[in-house]
């Protein structure tokens, strides 16, 4: 590899990934910005409803993870899944601005979720397959920063189009189906796979012998990322929030906006500093900024206080995701990678199912203040448990 820096040395297929990413994702969050004041304020949902929703939906998309990621290690193919997945997720987007009823919502959702979980696995160990292990937290960090990038388009497009077409929540939401078309025609022209030699090809990825390939380490960084699932609930609670405090529908979208251009920023540093063993330094960083976040939200009296929370939501981000993909990338062999990457994705899946539902539940019951202070004590419990484990023995 040349020492030109990692920016150069990564292949067009992970910046083909990270474009696509971003297509999508700006289209996902014209949806994800708007559709909590869709589901409470044009539909009447409950904020349990929402929150089982939106467990539910990531649960789902966490199943498909493992048996999408498991599906790839058997073939020995991954674009064809990954197209799959973002195909699915193409189709879902009009059947948003179609919906007069929770259920029909709910049914998208799911759509839009499986598709992203037949993608998740299969594109995590294609990044893997393509790059040097030691670029890859630089290569996670670019695709999660583009992804990102796309997370701070999409808000805004929301916020111009609510303004152009008088606050119509499902005009913008048919508008939304654009970039998600588009980032399929690029994964069918762009993306280049790699062929794998038989020895590299699972004959049975869910076999005992098989997972048992999956170490301790690997188990070690699945219990983290379950821990840290639990404490980050659904992001659709931070939108809640800011219209909670009075923030205007047609300016919501800017939450997911300010908290994206974080994630964004933070994303590919975390990456690099990760590619020089700063994995520790990260995610306990990652973790004070989640309390920081959850303390800010959960007091917050004032529009300028949910912005400030959010920003160190998107901080904590940037810091702990990339790097969680980097290391599961590193512990798993390449046989059951993409097994690896789904069950990952499956138990931090279940668990955010129990996180929402739980942040839904407390909010209903107890106010807005509770869930985000629930998510403080879960995080600086997380906190003590890491830096008991880093304590000299």
């Amino acid at each position: 590899m040349s020492r030109a820096g990692p920016r150069r040395s990564l292949p067009g297929t992970v910046w083909a990934l990270g474009t696509v990413s971003l297509l999508m994702d700006s289209s996902s969050e014209m949806v994800h910005a708007l559709l909590p004041l869709f589901m409470t304020g044009v539909l009447g949902a409950s904020m349990l409803e929402v929150g089982l929703i939106e467990g539910v939906a990531e649960g789902i998309a966490a199943i498909a993870k493992v048996f999408s990621g498991t599906l790839s290690d058997w073939l020995g193919r991954r674009k064809p899944l990954v197209a799959l997945g973002y195909g699915l997720a193409a189709l879902s987007k009009p059947l948003f601005p179609l919906a007069n009823s929770i259920a029909l919502v709910a049914g998208a959702r799911f759509m839009d979720r499986v598709g992203k979980g037949i993608r998740g696995a299969p594109r995590d160990a294609l990044i893997a397959d393509v790059v040097a292990p030691e670029l890859r937290g630089a290569a996670y960090g670019l695709r999660q920063a583009l992804d990102s990038v796309g997370a701070v388009l999409g808000p805004l497009a929301a916020v111009l189009l609510m303004a152009l077409f008088a606050e119509s929540l499902r005009a913008v939401l048919w508008l939304a189906a654009v970039p998600a078309l588009a980032a399929v025609l690029v994964i069918a022209f762009a993306v280049r796979e790699p062929a794998r030699a038989a020895a590299t090809q699972a004959k049975n990825p869910l076999s005992r012998a098989m997972l048992g390939l999956l170490g301790a380490r690997y188990w070690l960084i699945v219990g983290l990322g379950a821990v840290l699932t639990l404490a980050r609930f659904s992001e659709a609670f931070l939108v809640l929030r800011a219209a909670n405090v009075g923030l205007a529908p047609t300016y919501v979208p800017l939450v997911m906006v300010a908290m994206s251009a974080v994630y964004a920023l933070a994303s590919y540093p975390a990456g690099l500093a990760a590619d020089r063993g700063k994995q520790r330094a990260l995610i306990g960083g990652g973790l004070a900024a989640l309390i920081a976040a959850d303390l800010a939200l959960g007091g917050a009296h004032s529009i300028g206080a949910v912005f400030a929370g959010v920003a160190l939501w998107g901080v904590h981000m940037g810091l702990t995701q990339g790097l969680l993909s980097a290391l599961v990338a590193a512990a798993a062999p390449a046989e059951a990678r993409g097994t690896a990457f789904g069950v990952f994705n499956l138990v931090t899946g279940v668990v955010l199912i129990v996180a929402s539902l739980l942040a839904g539940w407390l909010w209903q019951a107890y106010g807005p203040a509770a869930t985000f202070y629930a998510g403080a004590t879960f995080t600086a419990v997380a906190l003590a448990g890491l830096l008991f484990a880093a304590r000299p023995r």
